[in-house]
């Protein structure tokens, strides 16, 4: 019996060590209003990017909720409003899967809206599938959608300057690799739809979230429109909700046990968000509520600018100009 009370203590003791060591994330501290600021929040009916969404329309801020689902985000929307006691808080639908609802979006944005101050690229997914334009999933969402859908509203934030872009990438951002001829032939940097390619095809993704915003930040060097990028922590969401399902009961576990929920996964992003005086910090990458290093891939100037070279081509970006 001792025994097993000493083994049953040093499981949870290490439990204790592992989750504040390594999963556990600090707090924003921030005491930013945002009474007459406008935030867009991708993929924001769910997950961190709800829990966000919230933090933001407590702060007096009016928050658009860019969701793919109608129903989904109408009720996140709801939520929001009754928790936070801000009516401030909208839907509009966003599906990052499709390029011309991209480009419909933020039509209907700056036809509507008179501000835009805070743009979080949140919205991400992992699993097999293209989007509706023939591009591997987790690249056409996770990058090319929000690429497009930043430089479109680009104008409308600068004139609200100071201003600033979020986008949420991960620390397996250091594992990721961009073949520029595999994308020429196939609209995917991963060769096939396996399980072990769709985990590196995320992995790719988030490594040109890192990079487009390294290069974002090359080109607003001078003017008032800041841009950061950001691993949220490893979290308990709905993120793997295209994975096969033996591999999501396979996760659930650890989900359980080790991840954040999605409150604490907010918190670097209201940092990046709300924190006064990282300005100077424009293109760098943040974890944990504080500056961190990133993979020698993400510090690759001229990697940066052809993944936005050939990002425009594939966005038809220059047909928007």
């Amino acid at each position: 019996m001792t025994l097993f009370f000493y083994l049953a203590a040093a499981i949870v003791w290490v439990y204790v060590l592992v989750f504040y060591g390594m999963f556990k994330s600090t707090r924003c501290l921030s005491s930013v209003r945002l009474k007459g600021k406008t935030v867009i929040v991708t993929g924001s009916n769910t997950g961190i990017g709800k829990s966000t969404a919230l933090e933001l329309a407590k702060r007096g801020g009016r928050v658009i909720l860019a969701c793919r689902n109608k129903d989904k985000g109408e009720a996140a929307a709801f939520d929001i409003r009754k928790e936070s006691g801000n009516n401030q808080v909208v839907f509009m639908q966003l599906d990052l899967a499709n390029l011309k609802s991209v480009c419909s979006f933020a039509e209907t944005f700056l036809n509507t809206e008179p501000r835009l101050d805070i743009l979080v690229n949140n919205a991400g997914v992992i699993g097999p599938g293209c989007t509706e334009d023939g591009f591997g999933l987790a690249f056409g969402v996770n990058h090319l959608g929000h690429f497009l859908l930043t430089n479109l509203l680009l104008e409308r934030l600068r004139q609200c300057g100071p201003s600033r872009v979020l986008t949420v990438s991960a620390i397996l951002h250091c594992f990721g690799n961009i073949d520029f001829h595999l994308l020429a032939s196939q609209k995917d940097v991963v060769p096939s739809q396996s399980t072990w390619h769709n985990f590196q095809g995320y992995c790719n993704s988030k490594l040109c979230n890192v990079l487009f915003t390294r290069e974002l930040a090359n080109r607003l060097e001078g003017t008032e429109v800041t841009c950061y990028t950001l691993h949220p922590g490893v979290i308990h969401t709905e993120l793997c909700c295209n994975m096969s399902q033996w591999l999501r009961l396979l996760i659930m576990p650890l989900a359980k046990l080790f991840f954040l929920d999605p409150k604490g996964g907010s918190q670097t992003m209201l940092y990046c968000a709300l924190q006064e005086g990282i300005e100077p910090l424009s293109g760098r990458y943040f974890s944990n509520c504080a500056l961190r290093h990133v993979g020698a891939k993400g510090r690759d100037d001229g990697l940066a600018k052809k993944l936005w070279e050939v990002s425009e081509k594939l966005t038809g970006l220059s047909q928007h100009a």
